[in-house]
């Protein structure tokens, strides 16, 4: 089995959408016999240019193990999601478990609001 990193856009609509979406999504990659690594939530962000004539996206990152067979499957069902604006999926060499670039600056960025806040 191979390890995928896959980032998925989904419409700013469909935020409250998103815990069912990612159980339905990690269903079939267990079903499958794969296993998931790492899930982030990377929240509502301001994208680089417009999609669909919309200025911001609900990001979502997950780290997996699975064949071909249940990634195509998966990209099948990104592909005819309306909700899903775009997907990228990345071959990586290993699991990744630790937490992603993305998410360290948005923990550095909390605890510098909080002692802000404090002082």
């Amino acid at each position: 089995m191979r390890h995928y990193e896959i980032v998925l856009l989904i419409h700013p609509d469909q935020s409250e959408q998103v815990p069912a979406m990612l159980e339905r999504y990690k269903g079939v990659i267990t079903a499958g016999g794969g296993k998931v690594h790492r899930v982030e939530d990377w929240g509502r962000r301001q994208m680089a240019y417009q999609i669909q004539k919309l200025a911001k996206a609900h990001y979502l990152c997950i780290n997996i193990e699975c064949s071909k067979e249940v990634l195509a499957e998966l990209e099948t069902g990104f592909r005819f999601n309306d909700a899903v604006l775009r997907h990228l999926t990345v071959l990586k060499s290993k699991a990744e478990t630790t937490p992603s670039v993305m998410m360290k600056t948005s923990d550095r960025d909390d605890r510098r609001s909080q002692q802000e806040s404090m002082a």
